[in-house]
């Protein structure tokens, strides 16, 4: 672990060194350190996620899928490629785009095949998103892994896609880390987040996504579970995992 944190830091420091100007871009400098940190930890993320995705991904995601927040596109593992046609990665990070290429390609997907679509933009980017896609509702599954914690104004950012995005009948698939129901966890969760979200891009450990997507008046079915996830009730990451079906 240790050695992995230096080599992280190596990395930052290079490309400060690179260009000095990052300092004073802390934007962009928070998008590098994300894909450093990504491309340091990510894998294991992801592994530690397994037992989760596998109940949740492959065998509800199907169609035109959009993966908000890709990340290095570690969603593509777990698709079921004789149900999904098209794997859209959502990532604004540019950093992040070679390693879901890969990922994608290794899941038998490519933008050469017209199976793969990187699109550069955030969750929120509503109409650019519509207009890659060619026009509204082009989307039969939106899955979202530990990313709404980041985007910014989540619930109106996450209702235009459901609304202009995914097609009537088509599904809404999350895991993702919450607010706690625990009042002392929860104090922690708020207090640490001003911080954390400055270091990580944007990523708050205080948003109780969970009922704001159940809120919405625009489901046939909507299941939210634990997920299987044995987790410390003082746990500050504590996971939701949902699966809603548009009406």
């Amino acid at each position: 672990m240790y050695r992995e944190i230096s080599c992280l830091d190596t990395l930052i420091i290079a490309a400060i060194l690179r260009d000095p100007l990052l300092l004073f871009r802390l934007a962009a400098l928070s998008s590098l350190f994300m894909a450093k940190v990504w491309v340091t930890f990510g894998d294991g993320i992801d592994e530690n996620g397994r037992p989760v995705k596998e109940r949740l991904i492959p065998g509800n995601a199907r169609g035109v899928v959009l993966d908000i927040g890709a990340g290095h596109g570690h969603t593509v593992k777990y698709l079921d490629r004789e149900k999904v046609i098209k794997y859209i990665a959502l990532e604004p990070n540019q950093h992040m785009h070679p390693e879901i290429r890969q990922n994608a390609a290794n899941a038998g997907f490519s933008e050469a095949a017209e199976t793969l679509l990187i699109l550069p933009y955030g969750a929120e980017e509503t109409s650019l998103i519509v207009s890659a896609l060619g026009g509204p509702h082009a989307v039969d599954t939106i899955i979202s892994i530990l990313v709404l914690c980041s985007i910014p104004s989540p619930e109106t950012s996450l209702r235009a896609l459901i609304d202009q995005v995914l097609k009537p009948g088509g599904q809404l698939l999350f895991y993702e880390h919450v607010l706690s129901p625990r009042e002392d966890v929860a104090w922690w969760q708020r207090f640490w987040t001003p911080l954390w979200k400055r270091a990580f891009d944007g990523c708050c450990l205080d948003r109780p996504t969970h009922t704001w997507v159940q809120k919405m008046n625009c489901w046939q079915s909507a299941e939210v579970s634990t997920g299987g996830v044995d987790e410390d009730e003082e746990n500050l990451f504590w996971h939701r995992v949902g699966i809603f079906v548009k009406k």
